[in-house]
């Protein structure tokens, strides 16, 4: 009779254990597979919800080429009238605190979620953070534990498509009891396995990393979060990733968030955890990124306001730079079938038939949505690095964010005028600084550090 009832039970275990799956399989066998489109086609998609035909051509990036982009500054503002961050909608000036949060902030918000970064949806799955492995070493003689995480998505509304969140976590390791540390988060790359990197490359991502030790050397931390495996940095995947996954693979409305906000929001789940963490100190969090990440470490900022500090790297159109400003790169080029991807579907119309100068916003608005928290702006040399990051554009945009953090209470750039190359401004709220080097941010990290101990050691 004993075994009879074992066997029983264990039946009862094997069907309560296999029903998930059965029913899970059953499921992903009843919903529609995901569409599968280039991002010519998707692109082209787009353009027929909108009713459009064609798009201006965007300039080259060579400066040799026939079409290239312009560096003269004396035509490079067609539309000077920038909107203004201090005027309601209705034409009511902006004058306490209150009226920003309750009124115009929300405004400035609805624009950038229609027109220009897209919407998250409302039904964007949890994470669930595994630590993968923990180990102990030593960076430049400073000894160190890392963490590597993976944050798994819930997918059981839509089985078909599997998202998972790459993260890992350096912190100085304690001799005695931890105390929670500043981190830095950085969206960081990620190579295939059968990737061939050559010498030149691979000493140019060293070179990349050595902000790390300077870092540690502070007692505090890193964090490195790999946006491609949340999301592929391309149209083809706007209908796989975690876009994919909450519109059940299928392609995106026009006014569906593109994958700057994907990246952003994955950016979020990954604090989710650092603030979960008691080795981090989860209200001393840095977001940082470069080029395309820098683009995305703004919009993170914007958006989360739980990130203490945004330094944001040569960010140039879509990021920092004024989209209104015709030098280096374009509306026109971000709405290509290249970067169209980065944005909400609505924002193409402005590369035809609509131009910059329609813009409801522009990129000192983005800036302007991260006060009263500071921001660190910065750009290489347009000798190294060139001109299609508009590192005036950026510094305008900075200083037009100005008088939102002044009227809530912080400080501004304090001068209008475009400083000379190397002179950091970081003595406000908003900082910025023009180094001598190329496409990254390694020749500013000492001076972001220094901004950076202005807040984090108080």
């Amino acid at each position: 009779m004993k075994n009879i009832f074992c066997t029983f039970l264990l039946i009862l275990l094997i069907v309560y254990e296999t029903f998930p799956q059965i029913e899970k399989k059953e499921k992903s066998d009843s919903l529609l597979s995901p569409v599968t489109l280039t991002s010519e086609q998707d692109h082209a998609r787009l353009l027929k919800l909108l009713g459009i035909d064609s798009l201006r051509p965007g300039p080259s990036g060579n400066p040799q080429a026939p079409n290239a982009a312009n560096s003269d500054e004396s035509i490079a503002n067609p539309y000077p009238n920038l909107p203004d961050p201090l005027i309601l909608n209705n034409g009511q000036k902006v004058t306490t605190s209150e009226m920003w949060w309750k009124l115009r902030r929300p405004e400035i918000k609805e624009f950038f979620d229609r027109e220009i970064y897209g919407r998250v949806p409302e039904n964007v799955p949890g994470v669930n953070w595994q630590v993968v492995s923990i180990t102990k070493d030593t960076i430049q003689n400073i000894p160190a534990i890392t963490k590597k995480l993976i944050g798994h998505v819930d997918n059981s509304s839509y089985p078909l498509i599997t998202v998972d969140i790459n993260l890992t976590l350096t912190i100085p390791a304690e001799v005695e009891e931890p105390v929670p540390v500043p981190v830095m988060m950085e969206f960081g790359f990620q190579f295939p396995p059968d990737f061939k990197m050559t010498d030149q490359m691979k000493k140019y991502i060293d070179s990349m990393s050595t902000w790390r030790p300077m870092v540690l050397s502070k007692g505090w931390g890193y964090a490195i979060l790999v946006p491609t495996s949340f999301q592929q940095d391309n149209g083809k995947g706007l209908t796989e990733g975690i876009i994919g996954l909450v519109n059940n693979g299928q392609p995106r409305k026009l006014d569906d968030w593109g994958t700057l906000r994907a990246w952003a929001w994955g950016a979020s789940r990954a604090l989710d955890y650092l603030i979960s963490d008691k080795s981090v100190d989860g209200d001393k969090v840095v977001i940082e990124g470069l080029s395309r990440y820098g683009k995305a470490a703004l919009v993170t900022m914007a958006y989360d306001q739980r990130f203490a500090i945004g330094f944001i790297g040569s960010s140039g159109e879509g990021g920092a730079s004024l989209l209104r400003r015709n030098f280096g790169e374009m509306i026109e080029n971000v709405a290509s079938t290249s970067e169209y991807h980065w944005m909400a579907g609505n924002f193409l119309k402005y590369a035809g038939p609509l131009t910059a100068k329609d813009l409801p916003v522009d990129a000192h608005e983005l800036i302007a949505m991260c006060a009263p928290r500071p921001v660190f702006i910065s750009c290489g040399s347009p000798e190294i690095e060139g001109n299609w990051v508009d590192d005036k554009g950026q510094f305008m945009a900075a200083v037009d964010a100005g008088p939102v953090y002044k009227l809530l209470g912080k400080k501004d750039l304090g001068t209008n005028k475009m400083p000379p190359m190397g002179t950091g401004l970081i003595d406000g709220d908003i900082a910025f600084r023009q180094h001598f080097g190329g496409h990254t941010t390694l020749d500013n990290w000492s001076t972001f550090i220094k901004f950076a101990e202005k807040y984090f050691n108080n």
